[in-house]
């Protein structure tokens, strides 16, 4: 199997092994990172579920998801496209751009425009650039899962007020290109209903790998 077909097992098994939390052949970041679950199993007990899903916690698969008993829920969110970076490298930006090292603007800027599945310590998980204008921090990009060889561009958002300056596009060159002189190839994953990403996306040397499964998992409710 590539390693794409299972990205979250395999970066959690390899580059981000030290951060994996696991239990019963299940693996996922600490909550405070990013809720994302994975599995390499047909099935999951639910003795190993409980071990690290919390009571009210919604968790996320990406690719293959186990079969689980009454007492958890799957929900298939439908699929989402995974996008690998096949060339021509995009032209250097003409764009200040920054690393990151302050976590509080990072994660400013993706609660007011990227909060789905960011949480307080996800850029733990990679690298982080930006561009700042008169102190604030109006576009982003991070890196997000790992594995060797592969290096998967996520949170790439840019601030309401400077939307249409092309800085996503810079942003998107940069870490590109990059991962590109490290000997990494980047890829992404984006929602097949969000048409402006994907162009931006294409013309930035990005195809279409495969479509992936999408599932969220909670324990079920109950009826008294």
């Amino acid at each position: 199997m590539n390693a794409l077909d299972n990205p979250l097992w395999s970066a959690l098994t390899t580059a981000h092994r030290e951060l994996a939390l696991t239990s019963g052949g299940l693996a996922r970041y600490p909550a405070e990172v990013a809720p994302f679950l994975a599995t390499d199993r047909d099935r999951a007990s639910d003795e190993s579920l409980a071990e690290l899903v919390g009571p009210d916690e919604t968790v996320f698969l990406l690719g293959p998801a186990p079969a689980v008993s009454d007492t958890w829920h799957l929900e298939s969110l439908g699929e989402i496209v995974q996008m690998v970076f096949e060339g021509p490298q995009p032209a250097a930006p003409d764009v200040a751009i920054v690393q990151l090292r302050d976590r509080a603007p990072v994660n400013e800027l993706a609660a007011l425009v990227y909060p789905h599945y960011f949480r307080p310590r996800t850029n733990e998980l990679g690298r982080y650039f930006g561009v700042i204008e008169a102190g604030r921090l109006v576009a982003m990009i991070g890196e997000r899962m790992a594995m060797p060889g592969l290096r998967e561009l996520s949170a790439v958002c840019t601030h309401p007020d400077a939307v249409g300056r092309g800085l996503a596009r810079a942003l998107l060159a940069f870490l590109t290109g990059d991962l590109g002189s490290r000997g990494t190839q980047a890829f992404l994953h984006v929602s097949p209903s969000n048409e402006r990403a994907r162009r931006l996306y294409e013309q930035n040397g990005y195809r279409t790998r495969r479509m992936i499964a999408f599932t969220a998992l909670r324990r079920a409710t109950t009826s008294s």
